[in-house]
This record gives structure tokens, sequence and C-alpha cells, in this order.
């Protein structure tokens, strides 16, 4: 036998023997089938934003379903939400980005939701606002970036959805999310939660290193707060979008850990 021929058969030998573990890594896990998770999107944004993560979670056995809030009020996003709760058989990993970390807190106390997972998101505490826990500290760049229309929604700039909303995404790409954001009522920032569900269910907190939006700092010191676990991603706002492999990793370690 050739010395050509030897070293074909050895590299399909490898192939062979390497396929099975890949194919074994790629398949959906059996103990993640039978369980939901509820993808709930934030303000300047609508459920395509998770458009990028959801595939992954699907791939690894789990039933997915992006909520389309309203951003009207806390009221209507938590109304929005528990529709989508009710709907699923089984237990729900209940996962929201921005200011849906809001409306998780709230909604998040259904007996089906057994875990949740912020995203770049506020985790306020029973009577708490958004507002509440931005009190004292400085305005970020983006506030003066506002536009509020004549019933008091608001949306953000070009300028700020490419330079601090989404500044790692290709620019083309945050123009998209600029055209396409889903403009959200001033009010919101002042409804507070009623019973913040964290007291009672196991969070996951994903902290996005490069974010303009939600300041890092106040990030890792809400996650504190509620006694999260920590994900750190180096990422704008949108890690959801720039980095969709390591925040489904985050919302599959919680699935994996709902029994």
């Amino acid at each position: 036998m050739n010395t050509l021929l030897k070293k074909c058969l050895l590299s399909l030998a490898m192939v062979g023997a390497v396929l099975p573990a890949l194919n074994a890594s790629a398949a959906p896990s059996a103990d993640l089938k039978g369980k939901n998770v509820v993808l709930v999107h934030g303000a300047f944004a609508d459920g395509s934003s998770w458009d990028k993560v959801v595939p992954i979670l699907e791939a690894k056995g789990l039933h997915v379903v992006a909520v389309q809030n309203p951003l009207s009020s806390l009221a209507d996003d938590v109304s929005a939400t528990r529709r989508v709760i009710e709907q699923q058989t089984g237990p729900v990993i209940l996962v929201g980005h921005s200011a849906a970390g809001v409306a998780i807190s709230q909604a998040g106390n259904d007996d089906k939701v057994k875990s949740l997972v912020y995203v770049a998101a506020f985790a306020p505490d029973s009577g708490q606002s958004i507002n509440d826990l931005l009190k004292g500290l400085p305005a970020p760049a983006w506030a003066s970036q506002l536009r509020k229309d004549s019933a008091g929604y608001l949306t953000l700039s070009d300028d700020a959805i490419i330079h601090d909303f989404a500044s790692d995404l290709p620019v083309a790409q945050a123009r998209l999310i600029a055209a396409t954001q889903g403009p959200l009522f001033g009010g919101y920032f002042d409804d507070k939660v009623t019973q913040a569900a964290w007291h009672t269910k196991p969070s996951v907190f994903v902290i996005t290193g490069r974010d303009h939006m939600i300041d890092p700092r106040l990030q890792a010191a809400m996650a504190k707060n509620i006694g999260a676990t920590v994900v750190n991603v180096d990422a704008s706002h949108v890690a959801m979008l720039s980095q969709p492999q390591q925040v489904a990793a985050a919302i599959i370690a919680a699935a994996e850990n709902v029994k």
C-alpha cells in the first residue's frame, strides 16, 4: 500500500471518529425537550431582536416564543407576556432584554415560570420603576437623543441607535434597527413592579461590558442585588444580535438547571 493511500485511509478514519461526537454535540438535548423559552424584547425593539438566538435554542430542543410587546405601559407588556406564558405546556424560562427586565420581574410570578434571565436588563425590586433605579445617576448620552411624538411615545435618533444602542453591529444593520424600532411610551419609566419574581425564582444576568444604554456597573449592582448567576459578555446593549451564541448559552444553562 503506497504512502498516499495510507494517508487517505487514515484521514477517513479520523473523520469517522470525529463525526459522531460532532453530531452528538449538535443534537437536541433530551433534558431540554418539553421546556419553553419565552423571549421578551425591550424598548426601541420588537420580537425580531431575538432572531439570531431563536434557532440556537431550538436546535437544542427548546420550544421558543418571542413576545411582541406593545410598549405602551408596564401593565400592557406584562399582560402580553402572561398570555404567551399561558399558552406554554411545561416549564418556562422567561428572558427579558433591557426594559423588558421590568416586565419579566412582574410576569415571572406565574407558576409556570421556573427561571428568569436578564439580558442587559433592568431588574427592579418590588415597588421600583426604571426611574427609581436610575435615580441619582448621571443622565446617559442617549437620553438627549430621545424624540417624543404627539402621543408621548419615545424613539431614539439614528445616531443614538448606531453609537449607543447597537455600537458593535455593522452600521447598515444598526440603521435597520433604527428604522424598525418600537416606540416606548414615556410614562413607562415610572411604572412600578408590584411583586418582583426574582425573590422566589432563580435568575441569570447577562452583563454587557460595552453597553452605552445601561451602564455595566449598574447591571452588575442589579445582578448582585437579585442574587443572579452572572454571565459577562463583551458586547453592546444588543448582545443577542452581536453575540447570540453567548446569550443563547446563558439561556440554555438556565434551562438545564430547571428540573
